[in-house]
């Protein structure tokens, strides 16, 4: 005999639930968004690999991240027969996700070989960071792994001698799982955050041309990595900046035994609890130079940057993640007998979560293609990539965190359950805004790449040429000069570094975003671009109403999931 499961109570509606929700497929705004900022060729051999994550990220994927999330890694000290054989247990839903991150996907290893996706080359930045999008969705935690591991690779290839490259380079780009070497970065000490020049962990130079480093490091991400970027003090160098070296830190020696850096603990986060991070001592583990000695930040902070990039990446795809469930709910959750999407005030909040979710998607395409075009040579490019990196990192970072709050709401109280995707995103979230630079100190990046690489005017001339005329934007183009005004005058007084940042990015975006809207168009995104100006840059009073059709922003995204809705 068949029983019906029971369903909700007696006269009440079932609660929207986006479970199996292609990703994908419910954002049609992404796929035009490919095909202009990807070669035709590549646009369309991908569409199907972002239809199947798209799948992925909405159902299976999702589900292992939670699973994962709620069974965090174990540091195991020494094997059951009491051998100093240190372990990470991992739950098999992460490893689950290793293999579709590492392994079908490639994500760390499409920028640097052919081959991956069955594409002959390696890809372009943005083939990455589209997949990536959608892959955060889902998951958050692992997406540091594989960030890191690609930023190493990055990093290794740029500066390393080139016998180390040719000895790890095929186990970093690997998507066998069995000869993955994973990346790290080990900065963080006690008393050196973001001050580098604080650097205490010592390196003493070896007869064989290897180091020996002493010493602990607080916060270390993904610590049972193959290999990790450390930055330690030379022993006898000077002080500073100048005296803290770059060194590749592997996890097992050349000839097979285990280096000798222990991991002393792993930490209770708030977030990504998916993934490991612990504290690391050194205890004279064996490592090598990597590239100049005294330029050790600075080549860190191309592995910080790309890292940056990829952190501006996340955010924004968890924006879209969280924006993606309150679209859904609200087109299928009543109320007072009208769907909550019909509700002036609740239109006026989804705007208010699409259009940082918009500005932050327009900015990692932008960057990514500036990424491509530094990687390449062209003038001006890299000035432009350095000052794009912590615009984005900055400003998308906080947004997500208030974009998911906000989605939670929406949801009302079932957001603020764990079995449902807004908590996780929540605590996820806020983690953007810390690693890789606290916002302060990416503010002020964003000031020190204007006056180290001449950045404010590469990038007053790549707005121009974003809005042409300024016939579609009239009011950007004189706002653009008073924030480069600003921006220089933070350079003398660095209380103003986020007030210059802020306006920076949101007249960048909301460049970026007319320009789509010409290129594709799609007047929808000229809407959200004339919302950022109004709302994020030109003043306004608080007090005076403001009429606006929303409605028309705020697409349903299961409409093509029928049988979703």
């Amino acid at each position: 005999m068949h029983v019906r499961p029971p369903g909700p109570p007696s006269g009440a509606a079932a609660i929207p639930d986006s479970q199996g929700l292609n990703l994908w497929r419910a954002d049609p705004e992404l796929a035009r968004l490919a095909r202009l900022y990807l070669p035709a060729g590549l646009a369309a051999h991908l569409a199907p690999h972002l239809d199947r994550l798209g799948a992925l990220a909405g159902g299976e994927l999702d589900a292992l991240a939670a699973q994962a999330d709620r069974n965090p890694p174990v540091l195991r000290p020494r094997s059951r027969r009491g051998e100093d054989r240190q372990s990470i247990d991992y739950h098999p839903a992460y490893r689950s996700m290793e293999r579709l991150a590492f392994g079908e996907f490639g994500l760390a290893a499409l920028s640097h070989r052919g081959g991956v996706l069955g594409w002959a080359a390696p890809m372009p930045p943005a083939a990455k960071y589209l997949l990536t999008y959608l892959f955060v969705q889902a998951e958050f935690g692992l997406c540091c792994p594989v960030s890191m591991t690609d930023s190493l690779t990055r990093t290794l290839r740029k500066f390393g001698d080139p016998a180390l490259v040719a000895r790890y380079l095929p186990a970093l780009a690997s998507q066998d799982l069995d000869a993955l070497h994973q990346g790290a970065m080990f900065m963080t000490e006690q008393g050196a955050g973001s001050d580098i020049a604080a650097t205490v962990v010592t390196a003493t130079p070896r007869e064989d041309g290897t180091w020996s480093l002493q010493g602990d490091k607080w916060f270390c991400s993904n610590p049972d990595a193959g290999l990790a970027m450390v930055l330690a003090r030379r022993e006898g160098g000077p002080p500073g900046l100048k005296g803290v070296s770059l060194f590749l830190l592997p996890r097992v020696l050349p000839d097979g035994t285990p280096n000798h850096h222990r991991i002393v603990r792993l930490k209770e986060k708030l977030g990504t609890r998916s993934m490991a991070s612990g504290e690391v001592t050194m205890n004279g583990a064996l490592a090598w130079l990597v590239g100049a000695p005294e330029a050790g930040f600075r080549q860190m902070a191309d592995m910080v940057n790309n890292s940056r990039l990829s952190n501006g990446v996340r955010a924004a795809g968890m924006m879209r993640r969280a924006t993606t469930e309150a679209l859904f709910i609200a087109h299928r959750r009543t109320a007072f007998g009208r769907r909550l999407v019909e509700m002036p005030l609740m239109q006026r909040q989804l705007a208010k979560m699409l259009v940082p979710t918009e500005q932050a998607r327009s900015m990692v395409l932008q960057t990514a293609e500036a990424l491509r075009r530094a990687d390449a040579g062209e003038e001006g490019a890299y000035a432009l990539l350095r000052i794009l990196t912590p615009l984005l990192k900055f400003r998308a970072c906080r947004d997500a965190r208030r974009v998911t709050g906000d989605a939670m709401e929406v949801r009302g109280g079932c957001g603020y359950i764990e079995e449902w995707s807004d908590a996780r995103l929540l605590r996820d979230s806020h983690l953007g805004s810390i690693w890789e630079g606290t916002s302060n100190i990416v503010a002020l990046d964003v000031l020190r790449a204007a006056a180290r690489e001449g950045s404010l005017p590469v990038l007053r001339a790549h707005l121009h040429g974003l809005l042409g005329n300024g016939a579609a934007l009239p009011e950007a183009l004189p706002a653009l000069d008073r924030a480069i005004a600003l921006a220089e005058a933070a350079q003398g007084d660095p209380a103003l570094a986020r007030q210059a940042a802020s306006a920076l990015y949101h007249l960048t975006s909301a460049a970026a975003l007319a320009w789509e809207a010409a290129q594709l168009g799609t007047p929808r995104r000229l809407i959200l671009a004339r919302l950022v100006l109004q709302h994020r840059v030109l003043p306004r009073d608080p007090l005076q109403a403001e009429p606006a059709e929303l409605r028309s922003l705020l697409d349903d995204p299961g409409a093509e999931e029928g049988a979703l809705s």
